[in-house]
């Protein structure tokens, strides 16, 4: 007599793997609407599901006390790409897994590729599972980018197990996976790129990296909203996860650390896409200010992204709204604290903005967050409005608070050091910055003006310039 198998079948949210017995509209776990998806799971997968939650702890320790843990000094290989170094924090970390996400066509697959070349003269043999691509596209792709990688072995794989079956005949010291997203366990009913599959694919990676020393780089496609397709839990999982920011349409391409169990968090490498595949730059300064020109609204500020001190042009537009409501629109900056720095200048300075349209970009497609560029954008907003070129030999570096006040930033020698090397003559930077690090300033061959008010800018000789 044959037993039947008995199957639950579940609602499960495809952003945060939140469970549900019955479909909910709005997931009360992550808040996100319509991402239920029904899914049916037998018995016997169960249980194999928690033979596999047992096997993912294969590669553990014994029990031992923290003074007698042996650390072995932390090696890396270098992949040959500067920029890929530098985000990694000096290399590729044996037994690491790596998460690499970005929108299509962004060049995911070109950089691993690039990567893989580079890895197979530091560290010997590596594996390329393309789980969406066929392998003459694949061998197209190393053609066109003129890399011959004579120890890279390929397979078109997308089933978990037969996946692990070409880990063991190769041997490899390293293995990319494209994408995780078509990968998945046949003894799974769910379909692939649903949160089970993702978060039971990605344990089984992880389990191989640590326990055999491979270095897996798992590549991930992100949703129209800029997220990672698949359970958050995924990013817990990865010991590294580099996003790919800008778009497939501009020329720079910015890869940034958000997450780095081996270096420093939120660097950023800068690419550029070519014939040749996508080339590091050296001077990403240079590039972004090299067809800057001197009209009103124009503005340079120092923004600090990881260890890297950027020279970014902040551009802004005011004119006369024609509607009954004003329009505010920024691109590459917080679209909320452009709303409190027009406050600011309204009700500070007395600029009359309540009727004007204003427009902020940030040149370059790079998206910044910190506030050190604040003075930047208020200048520039001010500028715009009075119709008044400013000094474009002038950096302006400051926090600006909520009464009109500058407050300071860190790291304010490393940029100021990156502004004297572009050719720049003048900085204006907060007043508390100097008193605390005036020493290390003495040696730069800038004229530095320390000011406490936002209103002390907008009174320097580098703002009064002429009508444009």
């Amino acid at each position: 007599m044959t037993m039947k198998t008995k199957t639950r079948t579940s609602f499960r949210c495809q952003e945060c793997g939140y469970a549900s017995a019955g479909w909910l509209g709005r997931c009360p776990e992550c808040d996100h609407w319509n991402s239920f998806v029904e899914e049916e799971e037998s018995s016997t997968s169960r249980q194999s599901g928690a033979a596999r939650a047992r096997s993912i702890t294969s590669f553990s320790s014994e029990i031992i006390r923290l003074d007698d843990v042996q650390v072995a000094p932390l090696v890396r290989a270098p992949t040959g790409i500067v920029e890929f170094d530098r985000v990694l924090g000096g290399g590729v970390v044996p037994g690491s897994l790596v998460l690499l996400g970005g929108p299509p066509g962004i060049g995911k697959s070109t950089l691993m590729l690039q990567v893989a070349d580079g890895l197979t003269r530091s560290k010997g043999k590596g594996l390329y599972i393309s789980g969406e691509e066929s392998l003459q596209q694949v061998k197209d792709r190393a053609h066109r980018l003129e890399l011959k990688v004579p120890a890279l072995s390929l397979v078109s794989e997308t089933e978990l197990s037969k996946i692990v079956d070409a880990l063991d005949k190769v041997s490899p010291t390293f293995c990319v996976v494209d994408s995780i997203q078509t990968t998945y366990r046949e003894d799974m009913s769910s379909a692939p790129g649903s949160v089970g599959q993702v978060r039971e694919c990605a344990a089984e990676l992880l389990r191989l990296a640590k326990s055999r020393g491979i270095t897996v780089f798992v590549l991930g496609h992100v949703t129209k909203d800029g997220d990672l397709a698949g359970p958050r839990v995924l990013e817990h999982m990865v010991d590294t996860v580099l996003y790919f920011e800008s778009e497939r349409e501009q020329v720079f391409r910015l890869l940034r650390s958000y997450k780095n169990r081996f270096g420093p968090t939120h660097e950023v490498g800068v690419f550029r896409m070519t014939g040749r595949g996508l080339e590091g730059v050296k001077s990403p300064s240079e590039i972004f200010l090299n067809e800057r020109t001197n009209a009103p609204g124009s503005v340079v500020v120092a923004s600090l992204e990881g260890t890297r001190p950027l020279m970014l042009e902040v551009q802004a537009l005011v004119s006369r709204t024609h509607f009954g409501f004003p329009k505010r629109m920024v691109t590459g900056f917080d679209a909320n604290r452009a709303l409190l720095l027009i406050a600011v200048l309204e009700k500070r300075l007395g600029l009359h903005l309540e009727s004007e349209d204003v427009f902020v970009n940030i040149v370059g497609g790079v998206k910044i967050k910190e506030p050190a560029i604040d003075l930047g954008v208020a200048l520039a907003i001010a500028s715009a409005h009075r119709n008044q070129t400013l000094d474009p030999a002038t950096l302006w570096i400051g926090e600006v608070g909520l009464g009109g006040e500058i407050r300071s930033v860190g790291a304010l020698a490393m940029r100021l050091a990156e502004a004297a090397q572009l050719g720049f003559k003048r900085a204006i930077v907060p007043q508390t910055n100097l008193r605390e690090a005036g020493r290390e300033l003495h040696s730069l061959k800038l004229d530095i003006q320390g000011i406490r008010w936002l209103s002390e800018a907008l009174q320097e000789p580098s703002a009064q310039g002429s009508k444009g």
